[in-house]
Parts: structure tokens; sequence; C-alpha cells
């Protein structure tokens, strides 16, 4: 023990906070934030509102500024138009690409030349009794062509890595699989 009552145990354990405190408060990176703003115009009225469930369509504009809009509708099993994206198909396409843009970034970073990439995304949502309902899975399928036959295991574990930095993967509550097929260009 020193002049102030405290001993060498006592010092390790306040330098290990003041270690721990440091780290945590001093040297994390900063977080960073990213605001997004999308618009939804609802141009399903028929001219009676919802005046009953029958009455009006599910159409609807998703847009964001300096954007093309993306015409929306419900799925048809929920009277949709089978023409128009839903949010389910939506929800696919913001996980494959997330993915894939992802993927491409650790792949240039990696010396992996990938010259074609494609995928398939598939889901499942289970409706409850309620009516309600929710994703059980999503499976992406992406198929990519690299340059070089050298490059095909790089290429295909690189996945694994798109698929912990993936934004909209990392905020979903359930799995999302790939099932990934490398091909030479």
């Amino acid at each position: 023990m020193n002049r102030l009552g405290i001993n060498k145990c006592h010092i390790r354990i306040m330098e290990s906070i003041c270690l721990n405190l440091t780290d945590t408060f001093l040297f994390t990176p900063m977080s960073r934030e990213h605001h997004y703003k999308t618009t939804i115009q609802w141009t399903g009225n028929k001219g009676t509102g919802t005046s009953s469930y029958r009455n009006y369509e599910r159409s609807h504009t998703i847009s964001a500024e300096g954007k093309m809009p993306i015409e929306g509708s419900s799925d048809p099993a929920f009277r949709g138009d089978k023409t128009k994206y839903n949010p389910e198909e939506m929800l696919l396409s913001s996980l494959s690409s997330c993915h894939m843009l992802w993927y491409l970034h650790f792949c240039s970073e990696a010396g992996v030349i990938v010259t074609d990439y494609t995928d398939e995304a598939t889901g499942m949502m289970t409706e409850t009794a309620d009516g309600a309902g929710h994703f059980t899975s999503v499976t992406l399928h992406p198929t990519v062509k690299v340059a070089e036959e050298s490059m095909i295991e790089t290429a295909e574990n690189l996945h694994r890595k798109a698929h912990e930095f993936c934004f909209i993967a990392r905020a979903v509550n359930f799995p999302v699989h790939h099932i990934p097929i490398t091909l030479i260009k």
C-alpha cells in the first residue's frame, strides 16, 4: 500500500478501467449517421377512397428527390397489381443489392476481378392466422463471374464478409442465406 492506501491491485484495476474508457471514448471512430427520405403517394383512389375493401387499388408511387419513381402495389394475393413491385419484392431487392454492393467493394480490395454479377433472391413469408405475417428467411443466389480461376476461392469467401457488413441484412430479424455460384469469365 502506498501513502494514499492504494495497493498495486487497485492500481492495476484502475489502469484497466482507464484503458477501457480511453479505448471506448477516445480511440473508437465516431459513428456516422446517414439519413434517408422517401415519399409514398397512394394513387389507388378510384373515386370513393377506402369506402370498402374492394373499392380501392393498392397502387402507389415510391419516390426520392432526383430519382426515377417506382410504381408499387401490394402482392396480388392482397388485391395488388402484379405488374408493379410490392413491398416484399422491394425487401428482397434491398437485401440483394446491399449484399452485392458490399461484395463488389470487398472483391475490388482483395484483387478479385468480378466481370458479371446476377442474383435471384428468394424469400419465405408466413401469414399468421390473424392476417399479419412475417418473413422467415431469405436466400440470395448470386452468380458471379471472375476473371481468373485463381480468384474463385477468395470470391466465394467474400460473400460471408459482405453479409457481415450489409446494413440491411443486419437490420432484419430473420436469417439471410447465401448460395453463391462462382464461374470464370
